[in-house]
């Protein structure tokens, strides 16, 4: 068996033993696994006051098979040390943008089923297309249709908003008549359970902490008990963020039934014309998202050979599927994460590092009341979107500053993303600024007959899609 396991991974090729991939893998996942506080705080609306209408408990459980069946195929199928996982940032545009937009191409209100359920048919129609693309090998077309300094100002900005909603659910900052403020109330327990695990979190990522994020969310989450029980006799918390402690395993896993295959294929079939954008944009998330980790992972385990990624169509071809499945079990786009440098680094070579990663997550299925008690109170998870705003905006220093006709449609996103508080928005501000400011100054060769045409279908989608 060891032997045949060390044949099927290639071992000896990569240089690497069972023992240290296990291990590298159980390094991805502490790194990686807020995911699974975060995601269906984020799907169900709980992380922005709102209600989508998706079940909490079903989006843990899709959360945790979604993470799993994408992780384990992309080690079995393409032999990558990638782990998979509903994307930061995908899940923030579909809650905040594909939600509403749905709504209106129904002509309902946002909350109710019939809209999620057409919003994962887009998400799941997108993973079908990359798909075909991967297996087409005409992903390039994508890729070079959005030059790398819109690519930067895309993630970017969307870590600024990221941040931002972390800043505002850790109640740092207050709006008030769509005026932003500080808070200086510090006898807030909320406010003070965001900055002890801001601290914790930012240090354990300074010092290189395996699973930093994670550690941070559990410091949090301890200092709510304790401050909510002893406060002192000064210090205030809102009933309803009150955290029930809760032993942390349990033999009952989450039904993922509420959820499961509920995507509306045919309505996005139906209305074709006006989720075509959404479409596109999801599909260009998803692949911007797969190659920045492919190429930077693949670095890193020494995977790239002439210049060249090995199995690469394998590897988007897991990515894409990764996606489908996701829609299935009632999740935005599914994605490779960068997280997985972390288990590289200790070591992990092959794509047993990712199906080991994807094991732990089906464990965690039997954490759900642990889960449950973290994601009631916001500023437990705050910390941790800030910190991954902060890792995003990093990709500032890949736009091209030096020249204007990449620096200022890239600018636009970067701004438009948090200023308009939606990530669509923000991106159709600069596909229709970029081909036209490189039409206007005579090079219009550079923004390429894809982007031209995304920008056309963007005005469009304007003039009529949100009218």
């Amino acid at each position: 068996m060891g032997r045949k396991l060390a044949e099927f991974f290639r071992f000896s090729e990569r240089g690497t033993s069972f023992g240290i991939e296990v291990v590298a893998g159980l390094t991805t996942f502490a790194t990686m696994a807020y995911i699974i506080f975060l995601q269906p705080a984020i799907m169900s609306g709980q992380l922005f006051n709102m209600n989508t209408g998706m079940d909490f408990n079903a989006l843990l459980a899709g959360t945790c098979v979604a993470a799993a069946f994408g992780s384990i195929l992309m080690g079995l199928l393409a032999n990558y040390p990638i782990a998979l996982a509903p994307g930061m940032g995908e899940n923030f545009f579909f809650v905040l943008t594909a939600l509403p937009l749905c709504a209106t191409v129904l002509g309902v209100q946002s909350g109710t089923p019939e809209t999620w359920q057409l919003a994962l048919g887009v998400v799941f129609v997108s993973g079908v297309i990359f798909a075909l693309l991967s297996f087409l090998n005409l992903r390039k077309l994508l890729i070079n249709a959005v030059s790398p300094s819109m690519k930067a100002a895309i993630a970017a900005g969307i870590g600024l908003f990221i941040a931002f909603i972390g800043l505002k659910n850790g109640g740092l900052v207050n709006i008030q008549n769509n005026n932003l403020s500080m808070n200086h109330d510090f006898r807030s327990v909320s406010l003070l359970v965001f900055l002890i695990g801001l601290a914790v979190t930012g240090a354990l990522q300074i010092l290189k902490v395996r699973g930093g994020i994670l550690w941070g969310i559990l410091v949090a989450t301890f200092s709510a008990l304790l401050l909510q029980n002893f406060n002192f006799g000064f210090l205030e918390f809102p009933a309803q963020e009150k955290l029930l402690l809760a032993f942390p395993f349990s033999a009952e896993i989450p039904s993922l039934a509420p959820v499961f295959a509920q995507m509306d294929i045919a309505g996005v079939w139906t209305h074709l014309a006006q989720l075509a954008p959404l479409i596109l944009i999801f599909t260009f998330m998803d692949v911007f998202d797969t190659l920045g980790t492919m190429i930077g992972v693949g670095t890193q385990a020494g995977l790239i050979k002439d210049n060249r990624l090995p199995n690469a169509e394998r590897a988007f071809a897991a990515d894409a599927i990764g996606t489908v499945g996701g829609a299935v079990c009632g999740h935005s786009t599914v994605t490779s994460y960068i997280e997985s440098a972390a288990g590289v680094e200790h070591g992990g070579r092959t794509g047993l590092v990712a199906v080991v990663t994807g094991l732990c997550f089906l464990a965690a299925l039997f954490c759900s009341p642990l889960v449950a008690m973290v994601t009631r109170c916001p500023a437990v998870t705050a910390p941790a979107l800030v910190i991954v705003g902060a890792m995003m905006i990093r990709n500032v220093t890949r736009i091209d500053w030096d020249d204007y006709s990449e620096a200022l449609p890239s600018f636009l996103v970067l701004i438009g993303i948090p200023f308009t508080s939606s990530i669509g928005d923000g991106m159709v501000i600069g596909f229709i600024a970029y081909p036209v400011i490189k039409i206007l100054s005579g090079r219009p060769r550079e923004a390429g007959w894809l982007s031209v045409g995304l920008g056309a279908l963007l005005v469009i989608y304007l003039c009529y899609a949100k009218t």
